[in-house]
């Protein structure tokens, strides 16, 4: 029989220590969960509008035979007749340019209907294009779906043919009964462009918005609503193609009135302090009108570029309009210049430098030598992996990288991953010199999907990316270091400017980070 001894005092010292050490162990093998989101973010059908980055659009109809672009209503059916007409031709120059999305106006504001609507008689079913028996909805939904393009559709509310145009409830209820037929008859719909345009004479007229955006969702909930005032994506206030150089997602909506003469710099730059999640979209034409004109010849692909640094750039997608020609079909000169643009993206932002660098950062968040949130995240792709500092240094905002030779760039490129809110206020890039002192690049004021800033060329062997204010503590999914090699200008050049918005920041982001310092 063995005999029960008691335990020394220093063999129970050394299982104390020993279960703390464990215990420590254990608590150290669990990853630090992610950040807290900061209101508002987006919805999943808002975040893939914005990874769409670009959409093609479409404008035609009786207008591209008339030479007009405000048709009057009254045109005879019989001018269109798109004899070429192949919207699988539109889809696949859609596609083979980089775009993911073909956005058709299904009807403009002369009521034209491009698919046979039950409703009115104004439509292709009146015209001899296909013997009367024709869609061009249908056609290009068909060709978007085969090509595994996302389609998306405007609907006039401005009607200059409709006879009850004028009688607010009865014009809303046939409104409403056409866009049912578009967004129950064709599959999946993603993205639904309105504006507020009405008749000089029509002021009184009012549209139900409220109600057709709850229909709309309804019966499409993936899709994307655009307005002036969202609800899901605004207009960035100019049909020229170029959003503000400080760009939020974050938004009034109520603020704003569809159609209304709006503030430009409010619409433009968005608001830090906003409410709902509803980033801006800039819409402009490839040629100087938004239909088909065989006197116009369009932009070339340097101003295409140029359009792109300021709308995908600046966390704003682009909606570029390409309209078909009077044959039914995209102009080979439009094509060209499509591709070039296109051949322009490629040959720039193919290659990261950054994926080259030996990357660091002030500090991590969590264990330093757990890659959760690990600098090395921002070379990677996609929204979902970020780097994140310590929540507790909120003076030190900064990473590194080191080449180990010198580099020669001019394009800065960083995302937030938004689905965690816009954070980033303002930030800078620095280069070390040759003497090892830290030199000016460039500067910024937000981030959001997308920021690429474009800059004089520049070479160095050490760089470090500052966050200089953030709503709280930021978070990078990507980073990006190119070189352009055509554009001979900076089109693109932040200053430190401060936004209106941005005036009384202090003592609001003080009140929230003491409310929130416990838990982001």
């Amino acid at each position: 029989m063995i005999e029960n001894k008691p335990i020394t005092l220093n063999l129970k010292i050394i299982i104390i220590l020993f279960l703390f050490q464990l215990s420590r162990t254990s608590q150290s093998s669990h990853p630090k969960p992610p950040p807290i989101p900061i209101l508002p973010i987006p919805k999943a059908h808002q975040i893939s509008w914005q990874n769409s980055e670009m959409a093609l659009f479409l404008h035609f109809g009786p207008n591209t035979y008339t030479n007009s672009e405000w048709g009057t209503g009254h045109v005879d059916p019989s001018v269109f007749n798109p004899t070429l007409l192949n919207a699988t031709q539109w889809v696949a120059v859609a596609k083979d340019s980089g775009f993911k999305r073909v956005v058709l106006t299904a009807k403009h504001h002369d009521g034209f209907c491009l698919w046979p609507s039950k409703y009115t008689d104004y439509s292709v079913k009146s015209s001899p294009w296909r013997n009367g028996s024709g869609d061009i909805v249908a056609e290009l939904a068909e060709a978007a779906r085969n090509a595994g393009l996302e389609l998306g559709l405007y609907l006039s509310p401005w009607d200059r043919h409709e006879h009850c145009y004028g009688q607010t409830l009865e014009y809303n209820e046939f409104y409403m009964g056409q866009m049912t037929e578009l967004l129950t008859r064709y599959g999946e719909i993603k993205y639904i462009f309105l504006d507020g345009a009405k008749g000089d004479g029509e002021k009184d007229m009012e549209y139900f918005f409220d109600d057709w955006f709850s229909l709309f969702h309804q019966l499409q909930p993936g899709a994307s609503i655009f307005s002036d005032a969202g609800p899901d994506t605004r207009w960035v206030g100019n049909e020229a193609g170029v959003a503000g150089t400080t760009c939020w997602s974050l938004f009034n909506c109520s603020a704003i009135k569809i159609g209304a003469d709006n503030d430009p710099i409010y619409t433009m730059e968005g608001d830090i302090f906003g409410h709902d999640w509803a980033p801006p979209q800039c819409d402009v034409s490839i040629r100087p009108g938004w239909f088909w004109h065989a006197s116009e010849k369009p932009k070339s692909a340097m101003s295409l570029l140029d359009l792109y640094y300021k709308s995908v750039g600046r966390n704003c997608p682009l909606l570029l309009n390409v309209p078909p020609n009077s044959s039914g079909l995209i102009s080979d000169e439009d094509i060209q210049v499509l591709k070039e643009f296109s051949d322009l993206r490629k040959s720039i932002f193919s290659r990261n430098i950054a994926k080259s660098a030996l990357l660091s950062a002030s500090s991590t968040r969590g264990d330093p030598n757990d890659s959760q949130f690990g600098p090395k995240n921002v070379i990677e792709e996609g929204l979902y992996t970020y780097w994140a500092p310590d929540q507790g240094q909120q003076s030190d905002w900064t990473l590194y990288l080191k080449f180990q030779q010198v580099i020669t760039f001019n394009v800065l490129e960083l995302q937030e991953p938004i689905q965690m809110g816009q954070r980033v206020i303002e930030f800078h890039l620095d280069m070390s010199d040759e003497n090892g002192k830290w030199q000016h690049v460039v500067s910024g004021t937000t981030v959001g999907y997308r920021r690429l800033l474009l800059f004089p060329t520049v070479k160095s062997h050490l760089l470090r990316l500052v966050i200089d204010k953030s709503r709280v503590c930021p978070l990078i999914s990507h980073l990006g270091i190119y070189m352009d090699s055509y554009s001979v200008s900076p089109h693109v050049s932040d200053t430190r400017t401060t936004s209106k918005f941005i005036n009384d920041l202090v003592f609001r982001r003080t009140a929230y980070n003491q409310s929130q310092s416990a838990s982001i």
